[in-house]
């Protein structure tokens, strides 16, 4: 059998920020990924925003850890040469309750202490020519990045530090025995394994992982819901260098217009809530996304909407929840040393993702 002191379950980018940090501080880490690279997950599924912090609570994780990622995120991409660009974001309202919505976001901001413009219609059609709406507020601190080349840096830091990456190793099942975690392992190459600690980010499956989790009371895991979100990208050139978001919707943000470092603009994403993972687009919803697209930006051509790929957010709340915060769950909440489970990590997981190191290594602290 196997021993090692540290196991990080998922090679997500929230997997890989934590390996990378508590490598850093001198432990021996192994990081298992089912698949067969590294980020190939939700990671790869997702808009590559770098969210500045404005629509959560000014109480919850999502506020505090969005606000300090942003901050360490860009940071990590100018120290490391990793492709990124403050884009600024817009996010446009027409009708009164369009902007009832506005006006608690502007709020909501404030309280986290993120930076907002609020632009009425004369400066927002000098701006957004071909947006149609009554009112906006501006968003300098919102980016764009390459979310691959963070995944990647972050390898190869965790890497010259001793720790090592093993794909194809899903993990099945755990149990907690005294100071010991033992791990199944299946894949490949079946094993067990033992560590001191271990940190669940195994994204989709963290939470099935976390509730067949022996040793660990069950009542404290959460139930899990999907919820899909695709993508559509938009052929040819656009009139856009800003990203530009209507007021959020049930479950998500709604469909707003993202850009790729090279300019390449996309639509996404729409909220669907599904029983099973399935990450298939369908293309005749380009109609749904043309309808909801037009009550902001007239000019569409819905002819150049082609299907791009979806990406699921694993929720702790369903249809009718309301918002539901991350879950970095230690000791604290369920009695067991040395294991952390990272539920409900979705949006905005990847721009949090540094701060979300940092919370779990204090937690793993001896």
């Amino acid at each position: 059998m196997f021993q090692t002191d540290t196991v990080v379950i998922g090679a997500g980018v929230v997997g890989l920020a934590v390996a990378r940090r508590l490598a850093m501080q001198g432990r021996e880490v192994l990081v298992l990924e089912a698949g067969a690279h590294f980020g190939e997950g939700l990671s790869s599924r997702n808009s590559e925003v770098i969210h500045a912090g404005l629509y959560y609570p000014e109480d919850s994780l999502k506020a505090s850890l969005c606000v300090r990622g942003r901050h360490l995120l860009y940071d990590y991409c100018r120290q490391h040469g990793i492709g990124h660009r403050k884009t600024g974001k817009w996010i446009v309202a027409g009708g009164q309750a369009q902007l009832e919505k506005l006006h608690a976001i502007a709020a909501q901001a404030q309280c986290n202490g993120v930076p907002l413009e609020r632009v009425g219609s004369r400066v927002l059609r000098e701006s957004l020519p071909g947006v149609t709406a009554d009112e906006a507020l501006y968003s300098p601190e919102t980016g764009i990045v390459d979310s691959h080349g963070v995944m990647l840096a972050m390898l190869a830091e965790l890497e010259s530090c001793g720790g090592q990456l093993i794909c194809h190793a899903p993990v099945e099942r755990g149990v907690t025995s005294g100071a010991q975690h033992r791990l199944w392992i299946g894949g490949q190459a079946p094993c067990e394994l033992l560590a001191r600690r271990v940190v669940n980010a195994a994204g989709l499956g963290a939470v099935a992982l976390a509730k067949g989790w022996e040793g660990m009371p069950e009542y404290v895991t959460p139930r899990q819901w999907l919820a899909r979100g695709v993508y559509f990208s938009y052929s040819g050139r656009h009139p856009f260098s800003s990203l530009v978001y209507p007021v959020p919707e049930r479950g998500g943000l709604g469909v707003h217009l993202t850009l790729d470092l090279a300019g390449q603009a996309r639509f996404g994403p729409d909220v669907e809530w599904i029983e099973g993972i399935d990450f298939s687009v369908d293309p005749d919803r380009a109609g749904l996304f043309a309808d909801s697209i037009r009550r902001w930006w007239p000019g569409l051509d819905e002819t150049r909407l082609q299907p791009a790929y979806a990406g699921i957010r694993p929720k702790l709340a369903g249809p009718d929840g309301g918002f539901t915060d991350f879950r970095l769950d230690g000791e604290s909440e369920h009695g067991v040393p040395g294991l952390v489970h990272l539920l409900g990590i979705e949006s905005p997981g990847l721009t949090a993702s540094l701060a979300i190191a940092e919370e779990v290594t204090a937690q793993l602290g001896d």
